[in-house]
């Protein structure tokens, strides 16, 4: 398991729970968990399951995104979204927009072109 994954959501578990004035107990309370078994989330030494992760977010008011440090440039808010393209240049960028709005058929079609022209510059 990620180490420093599970250190950086205790700390932001932790961080949420304080600014809610809650102890660990209570929180552990209303997620339905072992209070020895949150306080080792928090203290990174446990990753919590995908459900607790869930009701662990609902109860402190925080994104289970924020938990797992993940930045909303990162990930597409739904699956009707595009992905982020922040890594692409701008170039790039501005092709994959005008490539969403293509059909399939003119999709394959570039596919088989840029196919023969990445050929013709192999050495």
């Amino acid at each position: 398991m990620d180490e420093e994954l599970q250190r950086s959501l205790g700390e932001v578990a932790r961080a949420a729970r304080e600014r809610l004035g809650l102890t660990q107990a209570q929180v552990a309370q209303k997620v339905g968990l072992v209070p020895g078994v949150y306080g080792r989330i928090e203290r990174g030494d446990m990753m919590p399951s995908v459900p607790s992760l869930r009701r662990i977010s609902l109860v402190l008011g925080i994104s289970s995104d924020a938990l797992l440090g993940v930045s909303p440039a990162q990930v597409a808010a739904t699956v009707d979204e595009a992905p982020p393209e922040g890594n692409l240049s701008q170039e790039l960028r501005r092709i994959v927009h005008q490539l969403r709005t293509w059909s399939p058929k003119r999709l394959k079609v570039l596919s088989k072109v840029l196919t023969v022209l990445a050929s013709s510059f192999e050495d």
